[in-house]
């Protein structure tokens, strides 16, 4: 699944393009991909047309366009989604979800191989989308905390690894950039979040932010096609991982194999010497 860094280089594309743009017309290909909308894909693409595109924002996994309606149009990419800037006539993709037409004749297209992401339109509350307030602010954010965050970890009962994963406590952050920065702070993924001290805690929260900020400088890790931002371009983090995708080979620290274990039904890649 995209994670903070691969969601904010296809949103900076999209702002890039589209920020100013009047849609003309919207296309739902698919009706699982505004399956929130109560009232059906047509009525979700006669909510959008000759709306203007006034901004863009992103809380975690989730980024958003501003509607001069005050309205936003909330994307979450699910495992596979994609966001295509067109501005060629080329054939529609094979797994092209949803279209945006833009009085320029540029389009915005949704491209979702499995279908698990969305869109959907939402009110504001403030700076982020009523639906969104669920989602905890992520380390980029003015909101975010540090110091709350780390008291609030170490009042948890379960594995650190699993928090890193709740979006409720600290959003934007998957397994790739969890098991990336649990090795940079040398802190085992079993252990209990009550049994991290609070210098580790704060350690390891600066190095989730590092890890992201890394990421984000190169376009995010790809793996495969279904990775790519607004230009259909890869990202190349995967090229500095330390742990994860990497069973089986050598620590970058100390030369010991990399061990992939499960935690809470998710891989966990970790350095058995290092993250003792």
């Amino acid at each position: 699944m995209p994670e903070l860094p691969e969601v904010e280089t296809v949103r900076r594309g999209v702002d890039a393009a589209f920020t100013g743009g009047r849609i003309s017309a919207a296309e739902i290909f698919n009706p699982r991909a505004v399956r929130r909308h109560a009232p059906g894909a047509d009525d979700f693409a006669a909510n959008l047309r000759g709306l203007e595109i006034t901004g863009s924002g992103r809380r975690g996994k989730f980024m958003w366009l501003g509607l001069d309606d005050g309205r936003a149009l909330v994307c979450h990419l699910g495992m596979s989604g994609q966001l295509h800037v067109v501005t060629d006539g080329r054939e529609p993709h094979r797994h092209l979800r949803a279209r945006l037409r833009f009085t320029d004749d540029r389009e915005l297209w949704f491209i979702d191989q499995r279908t698990f992401g969305f869109w959907e339109l939402a009110d504001m509350d403030g700076a982020v989308p009523k639906t969104l307030g669920h989602i905890a602010p992520d380390v980029f954010e003015p909101e975010f905390d540090a110091a709350a965050s780390a008291a609030k970890l170490r009042t948890r009962r379960i594995e650190v690894k699993k928090a890193l994963l709740d979006q409720g406590w600290i959003s934007g952050v998957g397994n790739i950039y969890a098991d990336e920065a649990l090795w940079r702070a040398k802190l085992p993924g079993k252990r209990l979040g009550e049994r991290v001290s609070k210098a580790k805690s704060l350690e390891l929260l600066g190095h989730v932010k590092d890890v992201l900020t890394e990421s984000l400088a190169v376009g995010g890790t790809s793996f495969d096609e279904l990775y790519v931002d607004a230009r259909g371009e890869a990202g190349y983090f995967a090229r500095e991982l330390a742990v994860y995708g990497r069973a089986g080979h050598p620590c970058k620290n100390c030369g010991t194999t990399i061990t992939k274990t499960v935690i809470g039904d998710r891989s966990h890649h970790y350095c058995p010497q290092c993250q003792r």
